[in-house]
């Protein structure tokens, strides 16, 4: 990949890069009752929580210290949890920025008392920001994506950051061009 070696290093603050698989993790849950919504099966938010812990701790690991859920870019459930399944969150970071990372998150689930693959349930995809003791950005190691997979990971969040920052870019035009013209929200 264009820039990227095994000793990839942040040019502005000389913090050496880390392998994705530095700080990949899973974290495994089994549903009960009290996860449960009216349905029957776990509620979605159950479930984002259990996304955002995963996430959290490896943008914690990756960035070598505290780190702040900025945004979910995406959440996708495609399948519904139920109460007994063994829940996988698996994440680990696909793109850094200067004192940013998008953190992808696969969500999987299995009976607890089958010996039947786990079957993917929901996806989604986080960017936490470092922070230091006073809550300010701090820099953060460029990921080395390992594998072929890692190397795509690292291309699509590129384009969903280019996504993200659009977005931004033209609600704050349309804002700015409401205003001119005297709208007020």
């Amino acid at each position: 990949m264009e820039g990227m070696t095994d000793q990839a290093v942040r040019p502005e603050t000389d913090i050496p890069g880390k392998p994705t698989s530095a700080s990949r993790t899973t974290l495994s849950h089994i549903m009960s009752g009290s996860d449960t919504n009216l349905l029957g099966t776990v509620h979605g938010g159950v479930i984002m929580k259990l996304v955002d812990d995963a996430a959290g701790a490896v943008a914690g690991r990756h960035s070598g210290g505290p780190a702040v859920t900025a945004s979910m870019d995406e959440m996708v459930f495609l399948e519904p949890v139920r109460v007994g399944d063994l829940v996988h969150v698996k994440a680990q970071v696909n793109w850094t920025g200067r004192s940013s990372m998008e953190v992808g998150v696969r969500v999987l689930a299995e009976r607890w008392n089958e010996s039947t693959p786990a079957q993917q349930v929901g996806s989604a995809y986080l960017v936490f920001a470092a922070v230091d003791a006073e809550g300010r950005p701090r820099p953060v190691p460029t990921v080395i994506p390992e594998t072929e997979r890692d190397k795509r990971r690292y291309q699509e969040a590129q384009i969903r950051r280019t996504h993200r920052l659009a977005r931004r870019r033209a609600i704050m035009e349309l804002r700015e061009k409401r205003a001119a013209d005297g709208i007020d929200d």
